[in-house]
């Protein structure tokens, strides 16, 4: 059945070396890629790698073919560490027109990751991975699916309503997509859910739930059948165990691989190449967090390029312990980059002094390799520069984003996303130090140019007019600069949702002018709420937790209450010295404000 965007495709493949077709799964992209290349190009070799190790031998086999496809479906698996680079596409396809063209899919939820906006949410090795993968993204002509079926389509599928399956999913269009339904997808969901009942496939649905939750944690491979079976008991136990009534292990993967529909099961692969979730899975709403326990059990058997993805994505979302575990492996393996992520990921974690000491040695190692100026040299120093002032060194801070401002405008040119980062850093850091007239002065031509260059709705010009707001606070009055902040709360809010980093900052500032306004009650009220609210974020051993607490502690004993504050900040305190760096300013302050309850 012809798809709406057919022609499209059609007309891409054949003036474009690269496609990338992008949908939300089983929106159908991999048979319309897969029907569109086979029609176009019959005499072509089809050359699949099947895993990401497996990639660059794939390119060399293409490359030498007279005439080939190379086939990338599921693309974010062939992204990261050993995978895809814009110059191994150049390699493949340049002065090869017709003759070499790669096609790949795309899950609309993966492809997300690499929106413009997301930058913003990156720090060093975050962003500098995912710009290469953002790169390898922006080479591709991309064609859009919708997973719901336009009326045309509808029109052309009734055609074949003899098919039982094109019946039921065009009975069920104002729910799911047609290929959605022949794919299975929402009755292998409510398979998977159904299993967990005593008597019926318990096992079965904790084997897959193990494999969705290596997806999550990041493993991009396919997972071996042994895997599964060592990794799978304790999901069985934490629903009842033997009170379900478990099938025996052969019989669970069986039925976790048996097609619906004669189209996809919850578990795709064989014995051979190991096994996947089938990706409609893993958009389930109200999936837990992937557990401690299969976390722990996948770092002890991962390779140092897994572990690399996994603490990327640990990183990405917060899970700065994780992060850290999964990034120490992939550097003792040598997996590239894992250096630099992991000082970030220890100076996020709240060992500022521990970050400033491993990237001074990534600094060194990249101004040897590649000269002050190449953008990793600069995005390694912005770093550094970042984490000394996180270590309370305000000054040096500022004066080493001024000397990188300079280098990266220099190199990258004036309206770079790195050298506007830096320019931001430079104000931050001047306000900390004391000159706060000079970092609004710095802030304020900042913000005329994100907005001239990036719009009003952008992260970074949101962040940038937090900024702004907090220093000149300490020169205005505070009833207008309140004002202003909450129009920027409610621009927060609209652009990014409640629960983005950037918005519960900007709820932060907030309570933070209540406070100084002699509000406390209210300053103390919200930071209770924001504590909660960055736990559920960030995590509850975050740095900005700690703080929030113990400004939380400081409303407290400005309304009188000393007994209460007491007892939070004794327990702030424990906290901190166990995940916090000795010396920590936010154990100095939580020990000198414990002294003062004390008097």
């Amino acid at each position: 059945m012809e798809r709406d965007a057919e022609p499209l495709l059609r007309e891409a493949l054949t003036q474009s070396g690269f496609v990338l077709i992008v949908g939300e799964s089983t929106a159908g992209k991999t048979r319309l890629a897969y029907e569109v290349a086979r029609s176009l190009f019959p005499r072509h070799a089809f050359v699949r790698p099947l895993t990401r190790t497996a990639l660059a031998a794939a390119i060399e086999v293409a490359r030498r073919r007279r005439r080939a496809v190379l086939w990338l479906d599921d693309l974010d698996d062939f992204l990261g560490a050993d995978g895809v680079t814009p110059y191994m596409l150049a390699g493949l396809l340049q002065g090869r027109s017709g003759r070499a063209v790669v096609v790949a899919t795309m899950r609309s939820e993966e492809y997300r990751r690499y929106d413009a906006r997301e930058e913003s949410r990156l720090t060093g090795s975050d962003r500098d991975a995912w710009r290469v993968q953002r790169e390898v993204l922006d080479r591709a002509r991309k064609i859009r699916l919708a997973r719901h079926w336009s009326p045309t389509e509808q029109r052309r599928a009734a055609a074949h309503r003899a098919d039982p399956r094109i019946r039921l999913a065009l009975q069920s269009c104002d729910r799911f997509g047609v290929a959605e339904v022949v794919a299975a997808g929402p009755e292998l969901l409510a398979a998977w859910e159904n299993a967990w009942a005593p008597g019926a496939n318990p096992r079965g649905a904790a084997v897959v739930a193990t494999a969705v939750d290596c997806r999550r944690s990041g493993l991009r491979r396919p997972v071996s059948r042994q895997w599964l079976q060592e990794l799978h008991p304790p999901y069985l136990a934490e629903r009842g165990g033997p009170d379900l009534q478990p099938e025996p292990f052969e019989e669970a993967m069986q039925w976790a691989c048996k097609a619906a529909y004669a189209t996809s099961g919850l578990l795709v692969g064989n014995y051979s190449q190991g096994y996947l979730a089938f990706d409609y899975l893993l958009n389930t709403p109200g999936l837990p967090p992937v557990p401690d326990h299969l976390w722990e059990a996948l770092l002890t058997r991962v390779g140092p390029a897994d572990a690399y993805d996994m603490g990327l994505i640990a990183h990405q979302a917060n899970q700065l312990s994780r992060a850290v575990a999964a990034l120490e492996l992939a550097q003792a393996g040598g997996a590239a980059g894992a250096d630099f992520l992991l000082a970030i990921a220890v100076g996020d974690r709240g060992w500022p002094r521990q970050a400033v000491r491993n990237l001074e040695e990534v600094v060194r190692r990249r101004r040897a390799a590649l000269g002050p100026c190449h953008p990793e040299t600069l995005s390694a120093r912005h770093q550094l520069a970042f984490f000394r002032g996180e270590a309370g060194d305000a000054h040096a801070a500022g004066d080493a984003f001024s000397e990188l401002m300079a280098d990266t405008t220099a190199a990258l040119g004036p309206t770079h996303t790195d050298t506007l980062a830096a320019r931001h850093q430079q104000a931050y850091f001047t306000g900390e130090a004391g000159d706060t007239r000079t970092a609004v002065r710095q802030l304020r031509a900042l913000l005329e140019d994100r907005l001239r260059l990036e719009g009003p709705d952008h992260p970074q010009v949101l962040a940038t007019r937090r900024s702004l707001i907090w220093f000149s606070s300490l020169h205005e009055d505070l009833a207008g600069t309140e004002i202003r902040l909450r129009r920027l709360l409610m621009d927060a809010q609209r652009c990014l949702g409640p629960d983005d980093p950037h918005t519960l900052a900007i709820v932060s500032t907030q309570a933070a002018l209540a406070a100084r306004a002699g509000r406390t009650d209210e300053a103390e009220v919200a930071f209770a709420r924001l504590v909660i609210e960055r736990s559920r974020v960030l995590g509850t051993d975050h740095p900005h937790v700690v703080h929030t607490r113990l400004q939380r502690c400081q409303a407290l004993m400005a309304e009188g209450r000393t007994a209460q504050a007491h007892e939070l900040l004794t327990q702030v305190l424990q906290d901190a010295e166990r995940v916090l760096e000795p010396g920590h300013r936010h154990i100095h302050l939580a020990r000198l404000m414990l002294n003062q309850a004390r008097e």
